[in-house]
């Protein structure tokens, strides 16, 4: 595992110009004059007016022939339409080819009811794709299917694309879907689209339905879409952003879609009190959320205008290249979203009281705008500064019982800038309630005897010197580590650094006997520190190592740090990782849907969230998604299991019976073996209300602990979303880990998931195995929708 970086630049917003009906053919030096004036690229139709004619006047005569037909409604054969001539396309191979964002024809209908347009559309599809894919187009941009069809046509839409995908081997395809289902892509106001052509027969049930379009009806096609094309690694989405956005439930679910492009269309800008071209504050964030993506988008500026200077190529433009924050204030939130754009009565009086300030002094205010908010993102967290790269990146859980760390991996760790700072605070009120207690000490001299299990590079180590400087209690500290590496370092630092007090200890700390006296016997331990915990909690075995150890720790009044910790989970839709393990379980690990995976969450959507009414109380992942129109959303995050330490000496008692498989030790375990390690075992059941469709594609798990706790209060650490930022804020020591689904679960609205989990043990390992499904509850009565395949990682479980 590399080192993250801690570059704190800020992403770049790659900026192109679209026209729906582009006047001019893309040439070579359309698209460098483009990118003098400040634009990153260009869009082009793969083809021309002159062959959409060429397909009317196709269509035209096959309905002719239909009706002129004897007998009446004759079998006839499907229009067909010829290869391409050189006026169909203005689209040829050259150098700026790779520097284009092209368009399928927005006229077509792939998805219609009547099987002669669906078949034209097909034919007229396969055409333009296999042509792009000569030129050496790498971006396509398909217009999505038009939803007033309804879903019952998708399938016939997602096949087109699944078709397209193979035959464009290079092409990227982006499906362009309107957020809030309202923009529809049927709008029909083009009088040459083929819908408007489809047979009344098909159309009729259409009509019927009515205008209202559910806001979630564009991903739900989306859905369908992908589904069909098994999440295909080049196909992705171009999201037109509507005036108004959506509730904050749906913008989550879209930032959690592979999202190539984000289409502003000129209706979804603003004019602000002086004149300029502005966002909404939810559009910014909205915005700056998924610039934080690690593929962020990029961004299409559509019908803003022609790209100035096209007549005079050779002119010198004076425009701004930076704007004042007074210029590009932010504009208020729309209260509806009726108006597409002021009237011009109102754009009339907004200019005039703009004066001379208006946007009418840069020939290119909306990407000016752009440029603006590129300068002006929100700066990065700490813990975005120290992901990186990381962010979705699939890592397997350490093994540190058997595997011997590397000193990279070690260094990670210690950048931590909170953990081994309330490593330090929990030793130190330790060492204080020992003495206002008046506890007696296991040493010989009164010192408080601390033992360092799992040392490490000696960063505990340190901090444990460091609490009884700070206090004034003395100390004898032993480092505890079995990494034959790490033990050379150690003792390195011991000479160096802890100047000889410390004594370092080579070995398993289970079988560590104890400090060794003057009269050669074995003492006991006051203060037990370890820092064994993995993205689970207990997935890198604590509680075994701990029970293993607890041998030499003070029987009367000793304590471990951390004294207990707690496991968490929630379902989540992460369609990003979910492409990337199917991939991997078609090649190089069958496998990889029975892991738990470390994995730094990113891209994804909480299935099980509840607004909160204070949005102080939002946890960090979602505060860039906040608008002022709804309140913030918090995920639903529920505790799996607890585990403490030390543990009553009866459950160590018994697990010493049953070790070795004598007869008083009892039959042995469930899963093999002597069942010495049963005590470990555990198993929960819990049940996530699902107040919007979506889809299950696992679990998201996260750890709290609570290192030392006194009548003051608790020192705490947590990876819990709801819980991090008011226990550890910026710790970075543990991503999250993730517990996949073979076959992701669909969700209608307002149902309810129950998860079941089993940490199992037997005599060499542990692992766990995990259950989805799902349920609705229909006057009363609770009906089974699905369930997940039971998942179990013993094939790769953490060996003891």
């Amino acid at each position: 595992m590399d080192s993250p970086t801690m570059d704190a630049t800020m992403p770049i917003f790659y900026i192109g110009q679209h026209e729906t009906a582009r006047s001019l053919a893309v040439s070579d030096e359309l698209v460098h004059h483009a990118q003098d004036r400040g634009y990153d690229m260009v869009t082009s139709p793969i083809t021309t007016p002159h062959f959409h004619t060429r397909v009317l006047s196709l269509l035209s005569s096959y309905i002719q022939a239909v009706s002129d037909a004897s007998p009446p409604n004759s079998a006839q054969p499907y229009p067909l339409v010829s290869a391409f001539e050189s006026v169909d396309t203005s689209l040829h191979p050259s150098d700026t080819i790779s520097q284009l964002v092209t368009f399928t024809s927005p006229w077509i209908d792939l998805a219609s009811p009547d099987p002669v347009i669906a078949h034209l559309s097909r034919q007229v599809f396969s055409l333009e794709i296999a042509y792009a894919a000569f030129c050496g187009v790498v971006t396509v941009v398909v217009p999505g299917p038009r939803l007033s069809h309804g879903p019952s046509s998708l399938a016939q839409y997602a096949r087109a694309i699944k078709e397209a995908l193979a035959l464009g081997s290079y092409l990227q395809l982006h499906v362009q879907l309107p957020m809030d289902g309202s923009k529809a892509t049927d709008e029909e106001d083009d009088v040459g689209d083929l819908a408007r052509f489809a047979s009344s027969e098909y159309t009729s049930e259409r009509q019927n339905q009515g205008g209202h379009q559910d806001p979630w009806s564009a991903w739900e096609a989306w859905d369908v879409i992908r589904s069909i094309c098994r999440y295909h690694s080049r196909l992705s989405i171009a999201l037109d952003l509507p005036r108004r956005l959506p509730s904050l439930s749906l913008q989550a679910r879209w930032f959690s879609e592979p999202l190539r492009l984000l289409n502003l269309p000129a209706s979804s800008f603003l004019i602000n009190p002086r004149g300029s071209f502005v966002l909404s504050k939810p559009h910014q964030l909205f915005i700056f959320r998924c610039m934080r993506l690690k593929s962020a988008p990029w961004l299409l500026l559509t019908d803003v205008g022609a790209i100035p200077g096209l007549n005079d190529p050779d002119a010198i433009m004076d425009y701004p290249t930076t704007l004042s924050p007074s210029v590009a204030a932010d504009a208020p939130t729309p209260p509806s979203s009726t108006f597409s754009s002021p009237t011009p009565a109102e754009a009339s009086q907004i200019m005039k009281s703009a004066g001379k300030k208006s946007s009418k002094d840069d020939p290119t205010p909306h990407l000016s705008y752009l440029r603006y908010l590129q300068r002006n993102q929100p700066p990065k967290s700490t813990i975005e500064r120290f992901v990186g790269g990381f962010q979705d990146y699939l890592q397997s859980p350490l093994q540190p019982l058997t595997d011997n760390l590397e000193s990279i991996t070690y260094e990670v760790f210690e950048k931590d800038p909170i953990k081994y700072a309330w490593y330090e605070r929990a030793i130190a009120q330790a060492l204080r309630h020992w003495v206002d207690q008046g506890k007696s000490t296991s040493s010989e001299d009164g010192a408080v005897v601390i033992a360092v299990v799992g040392s490490g590079r000696g960063p505990l180590v340190t901090r444990a010197l460091n609490a009884s400087d700070a206090t004034g209690v003395p100390v004898k500290v032993y480092a505890v580590e079995k990494n034959p590496n790490a033990y050379v370092l150690l003792r390195r630092h011991n000479e160096e650094d802890w100047g000889g007090l410390v004594t370092v200890v080579k070995t398993d700390m289970r079988a560590w006997k104890g400090p060794t006296r003057s009269d050669g016997t074995f003492g006991k331990v006051d203060i037990l520190v370890s820092e064994l915990l993995g993205s689970f909690a207990d997935n890198e075995l604590s509680p075994e190592c701990l029970d293993g150890v607890q041998h030499v720790l003070n029987p009367d009044h000793g304590i471990s740090i951390p004294a207990s910790y707690t496991a968490h989970i929630t379902p989540i839709s992460t369609p990003r990782i979910h492409a990337d393990l199917l991939a991997r379980s078609h090649t190089a690990d069958p496998n990889a849907f029975d892991i738990p995976w470390v994995v730094m969450l990113h891209q994804f959507d909480y299935l099980s969230a509840h607004p909160l009414p204070d949005s102080s109380q939002a946890p960090p992942s979602t505060k860039l998604n906040q608008s002022k129109l709804d309140p913030p959303l918090a995920p639903h995050i529920q505790m799996v299991w607890h585990f403490s330490h030390p543990l009553p000496p009866t459950i160590l008692a018994q697990s010493s019976l049953r070790r070795g498989g004598s007869a008083v030790g009892g039959g042995g375990g469930f899963t093999g073996g002597d069942g010495a390690n049963e005590h470990n075992a555990r198993h929960c059941k819990l049940t996530f209300p699902i107040p919007e469709q979506g889809i299950c594609h696992g679990l998201a798990g996260y750890f709290e602990t609570v290192l030392y706790t006194m009548e003051e209060g608790s020192v705490e650490l947590s990876t819990n979303p709801v819980t991090m930022e008011a226990k550890s804020k910026d710790m970075i020591s543990w991503f999250p880990i993730f517990f996949p689904l073979r076959s992701p679960l669909h969700l209608p609205a307002d149902s309810v998931v129950e998860i079941s989990m089993w940490r199992m043990t037997d005599d060499r390992k542990v692992w766990y195995e995990w259950l989805v499904e799902s349920f609705l509850v229909v006057e009363g009565r609770r009906i089974r929708l699905g369930a997940s395949d039971l998942h179990s990682s013993r094939g790769n479980g953490c060996l003891m």
